[in-house]
């Protein structure tokens, strides 16, 4: 017989308070335009996308992560010294180590909280909630502040037609608290490593340390690009239109809900038409709010649900209380989807 005392969480988690951070900077398709062969036109019916936020060189991504959190704990009604642990989902920290969960820990004003970044891409939000919730019923922590944030700008080629006119920044956080009920439901969630090339960056970190110019890719102007986000458009769409569909529909009956059940569905910011596509093959009801930040905000990656959810109750189109699908999907290819009451 084990002689270790048992852990005394929480007998749930859910989400007490959101907040969200775009950088002020508004770009419209018109300066994508400038270095691409393309339209206004093709480029919202391919995408949704109308404009998008980047970010200034003061808009780090800790910056925005504080922002962004600061507004979270407040809506939650806590203070920072109660967060026990600091969770940054992020593909866009340029510092392999430390962990920029620790600086944001630290300005935040928190008492030594537990802080690690994780790399999950667009599911990045997912597997932080996930994690969260964990450490709650677990014991381990009784609030978790969980972020997702990039500057995504920073890894896009503008001469890329396929992927110039996606991504945005930004930073959207949630404080993760004890409940009494259950407003997390179970987590689905995956990989599929052998579909890893479909979105990956251009050229690993290393290859520049070896000077072999001939491997590198090089710009219109013949000078070494700084590596991007890469990505094969249609094998993409087809995999989140089918695949995660049936993700999203899992998550459902893992929560024993049916799609009448919603009121409101958080898919991640990447496309509309992938939006567009997977409200039919679930069939949601008319009734069902859809979040559509990405024609707006664009796609975001790990930033996505979270800014999504903080617009559509700060715009009052869903509201506290509601039950909401999220499912976030992208690079590795990864994915997470549940089923969460808003806060």
């Amino acid at each position: 017989m084990s002689k270790i005392r048992p852990s005394k969480g929480a007998p749930y988690a859910r989400i007490l308070g959101v907040g969200g951070y775009r950088p002020t900077r508004v770009v419209p398709n018109e300066v994508i335009l400038e270095t691409i062969d393309s339209s206004d036109e093709w480029i919202r019916s391919r995408s949704g996308i109308e404009t998008r936020h980047w970010a200034s060189d003061e808009e780090t991504v800790a910056a925005m992560s504080i922002e962004a959190s600061g507004k979270a704990i407040a809506d939650a009604g806590i203070t920072a010294e109660q967060i026990g642990a600091v969770v940054v989902s992020t593909v866009s920290h340029f510092s392999q180590t430390p962990a920029v969960a620790t600086e944001i820990a630290d300005k935040l004003g928190t008492n030594k909280a537990a802080a690690f970044d994780i790399s999950a891409g667009c599911a990045g939000f997912g597997y932080g909630l996930t994690l969260a919730k964990g450490m709650i019923v677990e014991g381990s922590a009784e609030y978790v502040l969980v972020i997702g944030v990039e500057r995504l700008s920073d890894l896009t080629d503008l001469e890329d037609r396929a992927t110039a006119f996606l991504f945005g920044d930004g930073a959207g956080a949630v404080v993760v608290g004890p409940s009494q009920e259950p407003h997390i439901g179970p987590t689905v969630w995956g990989s599929e490593g052998d579909k890893a090339d479909t979105i990956k960056q251009t050229v690993p970190w290393d290859q520049y340390r070896i000077g072999d110019v001939s491997q590198l890719p090089l710009d219109s102007k013949g000078e070494i690009k700084f590596p991007a986000i890469t990505q094969e458009g249609q094998a993409v769409f087809r995999w989140a239109v089918f695949e995660m569909a049936k993700v999203a529909k899992e998550a459902l009956d893992a929560s024993g809900l049916s799609p009448d059940d919603l009121d409101v569905f958080i898919p991640h910011q990447a496309n509309e038409r992938i939006i567009d596509s997977m409200v039919k093959t679930l069939k949601l009801p008319e009734h069902v709010t859809v979040a559509r930040d990405v024609r707006t905000t664009g796609n975001t990656s790990a930033a996505s649900i979270p800014l999504a959810m903080e617009r559509l109750l700060a715009t009052g189109e869903a509201k506290s209380g509601d039950t909401a699908l999220v499912i976030g999907f992208g690079a590795g290819l990864v994915y997470a989807a549940t089923v969460v009451t808003l806060p």
